[in-house]
């Protein structure tokens, strides 16, 4: 009776409570959904192209829905039920109320919503705005074809020129920002010398398939189609298409619901075969040509009188192709002069009367762009853009390089000066539009000739100057005997990689007095007839990089006015004719050949300027003493791994950049003794002792010291160093001087240019830098494996008592990222009464540093309405508990850009050798295997970026097993002991 009673009135008292927990229920449902609508409008900002939502944030939103539902579905039932039985509600408002509160800690998502979408392909592409209300139409149609599951392939079509490419570079990048209708777009180049096998290619780089090379072309299509097949919503954007292609032989399935396929051609015949829905883009109508032009030109020249009336002709004469509209409007820009406005319509005039087609037309326009140039130099230097194969990016470095070697930038008292006009050449070339220029994946600038101009271009050359280019173009077999003329200038064959055969080898050699350039780099030439250069006496260039010869015909020894000899990895070649004669040669390339020994005759190579012999006599360590000293023009050095002696670099006297070994420290004073009152190197990268494995480079002004001894007297470092390697090295100077004291530069003044300082296994160093000695504008610090290092800045016990009320700063304000790793006695980054300000910084890592208890960082403002790019990288959490921040609110701020390594507990008892995990090649990767049960030490030298795999004496408990940034470990097989 007691136990019914007692249970009655609990009932009541829920009766009693639940309208306050229900309250309290509804009140975090609104709470929740505020923090939904929060993650709404982060996940509209975070969903970029080729991201996806956290599967954790796709649940929790899941989540939130149904509770809504299920608190509107109690709601309901609680109105409907008589106060007797409300009370038996209470345990499922409760309940409810606690996962509410649950999902409100969820939806924090304080480490982002989304992650990187493996399945989102595509790339934006560079564009400019559209011009005429009829392109904009266009464009509009082609997106409406697209969104219309009926239509399945579009062909854009109309004549080069017209801005047919630029309207699918439009429509490419819309695609991609409205990632709801498509997941995978491809863009491909195609061209006129596309084959089945390129585009297979072409498209296999962007959707990961890797072919091994000996497929055929059935089993490529086979991978393709297997491929794209398991895709549900792409698209296949082919440029520049000039007949029908088979998309079964290409390996493209055929379009259906959530695949099109999209072309651009100048044929509408392609469009019909295709079976394509036929777009045409039609050139601008005269009013929309003028409003370009007047735009390219600039108002301010219009305004000039009598200007405007004979603009208007020229932009008419243009044919509406804004690809000559903005060519001939550019080359016309900042001519204010009335005469050469009516000139310039006279000779555009003129050009037209031999006009016999529409295509002729829009060459003409362009041809009129390229003879206002008006500098005969400057035309060869656009000219000889066009011996590159179609649709290719050109280095600009690799194009000025061209242009010195055939003499158009005169000749000058430095290099730089020679570039820096080269340089100057390619922006006017690109100011008139005759060239286009792009950033590559390394932010460098790439050069580009538009189709329509280079078509051009090989117009001029096919008369005079002549020209035999065909280059890229696919060609088994060499050119025709008859192809090789008396009156060619220039031969380009490159990258027709299946070539083998440059010329027949029981024709009579080719008589070609006044050829100057002959480029056949990635042509696969094995051999080259004997008597084939015996009428070339005017050759200049030779370039044969990257073909499998295995020796040169004697005959290159009479080319008395070559210039260049580029032979860079020929992985084959072994055999180099005598140079004695070749008095004029300034650049010869022998980068990764198999060549034995230095070539005959090259210490007569007096004008030699430019020498690359990196990879080169693999055979043989050192370069014959005395011998670079005999070339006392060279300006730009490249020895790689080969030792030499410091004094002989130090003697050529017009060096301006350098790439090569020393033996030993000594050397390296030596050589920067000699310097002592010259202009520093404009390029440096300078290897003092043997490197063991490759190391990033980040500048070009570096030096690295391997295997050295550091001595108590001082190593000089050129004024300007910016980046400094000292690695597995010995200190042997006394305990209380740090080792960075050790380095001075060959000028009076501090180490302002460093910027990149990695110390690593220094034995008996105990103090890095002095207060004194910081450099100021340092980016990164990277100290490793100095098992004896215990102090980053040393403390400066001279006059501390007079700072004692006084904080000393150490300003690092370009200091972006800092690695402390493996350092076991290490006790503190800066004395007590100091702090390092580094505000800038982006990453900090510390991993082993079992005795740092103190941090005395500055780090950036941690605000949550603009928080800072900052990661911090942490072995162990009960490490950074007890470590202490000057200011005490630090800590937890810096919660949300902590991170933990990676830990497993197991017990490795029985584990397998570690000859089964692969060697890795990431850099500063340290495998910690912590007591261990049944292992004896182990140490692994370092190989190829792992700097260090260890596995510490064992004792019988379970062990720790740590991984730390191991990014390519293959695998590791611990199988546990049944006991346990």
């Amino acid at each position: 009776m007691e136990f019914a009673l007692n249970k009655i009135d609990k009932h009541w008292d829920n009766n009693r409570s639940l309208d306050q927990h229900l309250n309290e229920l509804n009140r975090k449902v609104m709470e929740l959904n505020g923090v939904r609508e929060d993650t709404d409008s982060r996940i509209n900002a975070e969903l970029q192209p080729r991201k996806k939502l956290k599967r954790e944030v796709q649940i929790w939103l899941e989540n939130v829905e149904r509770i809504n539902g299920e608190v509107q579905n109690l709601n309901e039932r609680i109105g409907e039920s008589s106060t007797l039985r409300r009370g038996f509600h209470a345990d499922d408002v409760l309940r409810r109320t606690r996962e509410v509160e649950e999902l409100i800690q969820q939806g924090k998502f304080q480490e982002g919503l989304v992650v990187d979408n493996p399945q989102w392909i595509g790339q934006v592409l560079s564009t400019r705005r559209l011009s005429g209300e009829g392109t904009k139409a266009r464009m509009e149609e082609i997106w409406k074809c697209l969104m219309d599951d009926e239509v399945e392939k579009i062909g854009v079509w109309g004549m080069g020129g017209v801005g047919k490419t630029s309207i699918m570079k439009l429509i490419n990048n819309q695609l991609l920002q409205e990632r709801e209708n498509f997941d995978i777009v491809i863009w491909i180049t195609a061209s006129k010398e596309m084959s089945i096998a390129k585009l297979q290619k072409a498209i296999a780089s962007q959707i990961e398939v890797t072919f091994c090379g000996d497929e055929c072309e059935t089993r490529r299509a086979g991978m393709l189609f297997e491929t794209l097949s398991r895709k549900s919503r792409f698209v296949v954007i082919l440029d520049d298409i000039w007949e029908a292609v088979s998309l079964e032989k290409v390996g493209i399935p055929e379009p259906s619901t959530g695949i099109k396929l999209v072309l651009t051609t100048r044929s509408i015949d392609v469009c019909q075969k295709m079976g394509c829905r036929a777009i045409k883009v039609k050139p601008l109508v005269e009013e929309e040509a003028w409003n370009l032009f007047s735009e390219k030109v600039g108002r301010d020249i219009l305004n000039v009188i009598g200007v405007e009336p004979i603009a208007k002709k020229i932009a008419k004469r243009c044919g509406g192709l804004p690809l000559g509209v903005i060519t001939v409007a550019s080359s016309m820009k900042g001519i204010d002069n009335l005469f050469e406005w009516r000139n310039a319509l006279k000779e555009l005039t003129e050009h037209k009367q031999s006009i016999n087609g529409l295509e002729d037309e829009v060459l003409q326009q362009l041809q009129f762009s390229y003879d206002r140039l008006n500098d005969p130099k400057l035309q060869h230097c656009f000219l000889s853009c066009a011996l590159y194969p179609r649709d290719r990016s050109i280095g600009e470095r690799e194009l000025v390089q061209l242009w010195i070697a055939e003499g158009l930038v005169e000749e000058m008292d430095s290099r730089q000066a020679e570039f820096d006009r080269g340089h100057t050449i390619m922006n006017k070339l690109l100011r008139n539009c005759l060239l286009e220029v792009f950033r590559g994946s390394d932010n460098k600038r790439l050069i580009k000739m538009h189709d329509l101009v280079r078509d051009m271009a090989l117009h001029i050359t096919s008369a005079k100057p002549r020209f035999l280019v065909k280059a890229g173009m696919g060609l088994r077999e060499p050119p025709n005997v008859q192809e090789w003329s008396e009156d060619l200038e220039k031969v380009s064959l490159m990258r027709n990689r299946k070539l083998e055969v440059l010329y027949p080898s029981e024709m009579s050699p080719p008589k070609c007095p006044i050829l100057t350039t002959l480029l056949l780099p990635g042509c696969g030439i094995k051999s080259i007839p004997k008597g084939f250069f015996n009428h070339m006496d005017g050759l200049k260039i030779l370039k044969l990089s990257r073909n499998p010869i295995k020796s040169l015909p004697n005959s290159i020894s009479n080319l008395k006015n070559l210039t260049a000899l580029l032979l860079a990895y020929c992985d084959h070649l072994e055999y180099v004719p005598s140079l004695s004669k070749l008095r004029v040669l300034k650049e010869l390339d022998l980068r990764g050949t198999k060549i034995k020994e230095v070539p005959h005759g090259m210490e007569n190579l007096s004008s030699l300027k430019y020498l690359k012999l990196e990879d080169f006599l693999k055979n043989v360590n050192e370069i014959p003493s005395g011998l670079l000293s005999r070339l006392s023009c060279l300006q730009d050095l490249n020895v790689g791994r080969s030792l030499i002696s410091g004094k002989e670099v130090s003697e050529l006297k017009k060096l301006e950049t350098f790439e090569g070994s020393f033996y030993d420290l000594d050397n390296l004073n030596m050589y920067l003794q000699a310097f002592h009152g010259r202009e520093d190197l404009s390029q440096f990268i300078i290897l003092v002792g043997k490197r063991k494995w490759e190391t990033e480079i980040y500048t070009s002004k570096r030096i690295e010291l391997w295997d050295c001894d550091i001595y108590p007297n001082q190593i000089m470092l050129p004024r300007h160093i910016e980046e400094l390697h000292v690695t597995n090295c010995a200190y042997y100077g006394r305990e209380e001087y740090p080792i960075f004291s050790r380095f001075v530069l060959s000028s009076l003044g501090t180490f302002s240019s460093l910027k990149y300082l990695v110390i690593w296994q220094i034995n008996n160093m105990k103090k890095l830098f002095s207060p004194n000695s910081m450099p100021p504008n340092l980016k990164e610090l990277k100290v490793s494996e100095c098992r004896q290092l215990e102090e980053i800045i040393a403390s400066d016990e001279i006059g501390r008592e007079e700072r004692r009320r006084v904080t000393r700063e150490f300003c690092l304000t370009e200091l972006k990222r800092v690695d402390l790793k493996v350092l076991p006695k290490l006790k503190s980054i800066c004395s007590v009464d100091a702090v390092v300000v580094c505000e800038s910084l982006e990453w900090f890592a510390v991993k082993l540093c079992p005795k740092l208890k103190r941090m005395p960082l500055k780090l950036p403002q941690v605000l949550s309405s603009s928080p800072p790019k900052l990661c911090i990288y942490v072995d162990k959490k009960k490490w950074w508990e007890s470590v202490t921040w000057d200011d005490p609110d630090t800590k937890s701020l810096l919660r949300p850009f902590l991170s933990f390594a990676v830990n497993r507990r197991m017990r490795p008892r029985k584990s397998k050798p570690c000859a089964a995990m692969p060697r890795a090649s990431m850099e500063e990767c340290i495998l910690m295997m912590q007591p261990c049960t049944a292992m004896p030490r182990v140490s692994m030298e370092p190989c190829a970026g792992m700097p260090r795999v260890s596995m510490e004496p064992c004792i019988s408990e379970p062990c720790e097993l740590e991984l730390v940034e191991m990014l390519q470990l293959g695998e590791l097989i611990l199988e546990p002991d049944n006991e346990h």
